[in-house]
């Protein structure tokens, strides 16, 4: 088990590196964000001293070297510069020091934070939106698939497979759009839904933030709408691959009941499929929220990507597209390490 998790590890590592040399060439390898910093107001000199401090004036390999060293836990920097970026971590050395470090993903260009702390302000909200939509497309899709696949060729079958061609080849966005105009324009005053909102509200009198839940229903939905028709069809065509095995009808033949052999037997068998879609999705739903975010006003990391993307504002996106590619390799080591617990024919080494 240990090997196999560090092996994949070192995959992921591999990726990382990939993505790490696509975003700096990318979104700094081909400009001067110096103009960006500083705005439309500022002379040369202010501009000179913004282009040292952001390694412009170097070369543009120097510059990707510096940014490496930056966003790498492992680092090596200069007491300077580990009191000038608030570096967080281990050191050791004299003056130059190397170091065990929490990645620096450098400040935003517009409001001068730290990206970290940007997106990690920003991350409970796609998170809990991404949780949410999950939910719903697990504890709809894995009974809609089992009952699809014991009903086959009835209407309900026929229906299932219909909604989830629907559903399948819908857009997020255009779900979005109208989910949000019909369950939060249209049918407010029933549903007493809007069509944007965040997971919390603040007190105009005393500034507190409060839950605000019930915002989260439609973005969730339309988030989980996609998720929701492939885990229904996936549960659906390994049920019926899983009903025709010779210990299926072995298991009829001792005389167990058909709700414990369905139930407890043949779905614990085909559930290989569907924990590649949750955990491939999940994934998904915490990189691609983009839209969704944006569409219902929903204050999370893709919301928070768009409106820098608007501004211009590359550390935020660079920041957002190496902790999104982090999230997606974690959970997919996450899902292989689930193939095995669940299905003991397969062998982690």
């Amino acid at each position: 088990m240990l090997k196999f998790i560090i092996k994949k590890a070192l995959y992921g590592l591999l990726v990382l590196m990939g993505v790490v040399v696509l975003v700096f060439f990318l979104f700094q390898g081909f400009g001067d964000p110096s103009r960006l910093v500083m705005g439309q107001t500022g002379d040369s000199a202010t501009q000179s001293n913004i282009r040292k401090e952001l390694y412009l004036d170097q070369p543009k390999w120097k510059q990707f070297l510096f940014y490496v060293n930056d966003v790498s836990p492992v680092s090596i920097n200069t007491k300077e510069e580990i009191g000038k970026k608030n570096l967080k971590g281990i050191f050791i050395g004299g003056n130059t020091k190397i170091g065990l470090k929490i990645p620096y993903l450098r400040k935003s260009y517009q409001t001068k934070k730290e990206v970290s702390t940007v997106l990690m302000d920003a991350l409970p909200g796609t998170i809990l939106l991404a949780m949410a939509a999950m939910f719903i497309a697990i504890i709809l899709g894995i009974p809609l698939g089992v009952l699809a696949a014991v009903k086959q060729n009835t209407w309900w079958d026929t229906s299932s497979i219909f909604a989830s061609i629907i559903g399948i080849s819908a857009p997020s966005f255009f779900a979005g759009i109208i989910i949000a105009y019909v369950f939060g324009f249209l049918l407010s005053n029933w549903t007493g839904l809007h069509i944007t909102g965040n997971w919390y509200e603040i007190d105009a009198v005393t500034g507190e933030k409060h839950l605000a839940l019930q915002n989260l229903l439609l973005p969730a939905i339309t988030l989980g709408i996609r998720p929701l028709a492939i885990i229904t069809q996936l549960t659906r065509s390994a049920m019926l691959d899983v009903l025709d095995q010779d210990y299926i009808r072995t298991a009829y033949a001792k005389g167990l009941k058909r709700r414990t052999v369905i139930w407890k037997h043949a779905l614990r068998n085909a559930l290989n499929p569907v924990i590649t879609a949750v955990t491939g999705w999940f994934a998904e739903l915490l990189a691609g929220a983009f839209f969704v975010e944006y569409i219902f006003g929903w204050q999370g990391i893709g919301k928070v990507t768009v409106d820098a993307l608007e501004k211009l504002d590359f550390p935020v996106v660079m920041g957002a597209v190496l902790v999104s590619a982090t999230f997606f390799i974690i959970i997919n080591i996450i899902a292989d390490i689930l193939y095995g617990i669940v299905d003991p024919r397969v062998r982690i080494d």
